[in-house]
């Protein structure tokens, strides 16, 4: 093993030894080349990173003599269900669903008594089959199960849903002067209107349109509301303006969120290692039906749409984008690591250690070398088999999250495609037979780094970009081989030695 790291290690040199010189104009002006610039070693780290998280997951799988190949929809399955419950939305503090709209009598019937709403009162129709407006009302008249408002605008067409919103008139708007510090617009509304920091603020103008924008502060005088909005909603908007308080939901906390996404990444592992152990499948199949019906399900769960994480990308997002400064002068940061990358060190000595330093480590690899006779050993040989998809789904969850965060944009049908084969290339270039019983977590590191190396040359030296999965393809079969001749060759000399002795 320590020769295969040794190898892959000084692969690794060479390469970057080559871009450098590839890279520099004129070669020997090292100072000039691209492949050492700031930005690009940082994007190497960040991307090694990340690929890295994905390897050795997939490793503890590949020691077992097993493989999985549902690593990129996994990666695409937790960043959409990371944005889902990380959703936020916006809701009216005063809704209640319409009934019906009937547009010959400018009637509008609410599913909800409204006991405070009264004559002038402007009232804004949302949701349904007509463009939303403002309504004023004329009368309204509470009955049993709602009621019935007619107002003096007639409805463009009849309805039968959507909600009515209240609206409330502001005491004043002060916008900002362009020329004086004030940059923030404040809104003074009448009576106390329970809102609080980043819920937002829906100014509307019967002509000019709608602005929302969000809310900084919140503050009770006098029993007035005084909100301070972030952004200016503009001259045409905020002259003679109603506006409607939107209080903020989040479906779950963060950690609630990535928790969720974790719990659920660890019992897609346990389904795996089930079908394995129990039903006697093979990894291949389970874990090829497990990439097709992940991608299906993040399709749907998004209607095939693309998700994101909105206000999240400036805060959590951070943890994928974000480095730690190293050197920095009067302009800001010239170069830093990126968060991930800590992330990948504190699992790679985790990972290290539990398989070099624990039991179960031992099992794993007398798993991968002979399962019948780790069976007999005493080996729960199932166990250890759940253990391993386990750990690699979750990986993959924890790749996929950081992907996500990095990219803030997930195209369910697209995202993480071919993600697998950049696993597991790492994972045969770091050592780990295919055959299981032998692997190394700096080895997947390092063969992450040389994947990303290899990805940068074609970016670095403008080689099309269609070649690029022939050469993870040619970098798998050369580490196969590679993987193959050494098993040979090490049976052949313990062969000799044998029959010497």
């Amino acid at each position: 093993m320590k020769g295969k790291l040794f190898g892959i290690f000084m692969l690794l040199v060479v390469l970057c030894g080559f871009m450098t010189v590839t890279t520099s104009d004129p070669w020997w002006n090292i100072g000039s080349s691209r492949f050492l610039q700031a930005g690009n070693i940082q994007n190497l780290l960040s991307r090694t990173s990340l690929y890295g998280v994905l390897g050795i997951g997939v490793a503890f799988v590949i020691i077992t003599g097993g493989i999985d190949l549902s690593i990129g929809s996994t990666v695409c399955l937790s960043g959409v269900l990371l944005s889902i419950f990380l959703h936020v939305d916006y809701r009216p503090v005063d809704q209640v669903p319409v009934t019906s709209v009937t547009a010959a009598s400018n009637r509008i019937v609410t599913a909800i008594r409204l006991e405070s709403v009264k004559p002038g009162d402007q009232l804004r129709y949302s949701g349904g089959k007509q463009s939303a407006r403002l309504f004023t009302v004329e009368s309204a008249m509470a009955e049993a199960s709602g009621s019935v408002l007619t107002v003096s605008e007639k409805p463009s067409r009849d309805d039968t849903g959507g909600e009515l919103t209240q609206t409330i008139i502001p005491v004043s708007i002060t916008r900002p002067v362009a020329a004086g510090p004030d940059t923030q617009t404040v809104v003074t509304l009448p009576g106390e209107v329970f809102l609080n920091e980043r819920d937002q603020l829906s100014l509307i103008h019967r002509t000019s349109g709608l602005s929302t924008q969000e809310i900084t502060s919140v503050r009770q005088e006098d029993g007035q509301t005084i909100v301070t909005l972030r952004n200016d909603p503009g001259e045409r908007i905020a002259s003679d303006c109603v506006v409607i308080p939107l209080q903020r939901h989040q479906r779950m906390s963060i950690p609630m969120a990535i928790l969720s996404v974790l719990l659920i990444a660890a019992f897609l592992g346990l389904v795996h290692g089930l079908l394995v152990t129990r039903a006697r499948l093979q990894p291949f199949v389970v874990t090829l039906c497990g990439l097709l019906i992940y991608r299906g399900m993040s399709r749907w769960l998004t209607s095939d749409n693309p998700a994101g994480f909105g206000e999240f990308s400036q805060s959590l997002g951070v943890v994928a984008t974000g480095r730690f400064p190293l050197i920095s002068d009067a302009n800001g940061m010239v170069f830093g690591l990126p968060y991930p990358l800590f992330i990948l060190i504190a699992i790679a000595v985790v990972a290290a250690i539990f398989l070099g330093r624990t039991i179960w480590g031992r099992y794993l690899l007398a798993l991968g070398r002979n399962e019948e006779a780790a069976r007999f050993s005493g080996i729960n040989t199932g166990r250890v088999t759940l253990m391993a998809y386990i750990i690699c789904t979750t990986m993959a969850a924890v790749g996929g999250m950081l992907f996500s965060l990095d990219s803030n944009s997930i195209s369910p049908s697209s995202f993480g495609n071919f993600f697998e084969l950049y696993a597991i290339a790492a994972a045969v270039l770091g050592g780990c037979s295919l055959r299981g019983g032998e692997g190394s977590i700096v080895g997947v590191v390092i063969g992450t780094a040389v994947m990303q190396v290899l990805n940068n040359l074609i970016m670095l030296l403008k080689i099309s970009g269609t070649l690029e999965y022939a050469i993870i393809g040619s970098v798998i079969l050369a580490g196969v081989l590679a993987d193959e001749a050494v098993k040979r060759f090490a049976a052949q000399r313990k062969r000799k030695q044998n029959l010497n002795s």
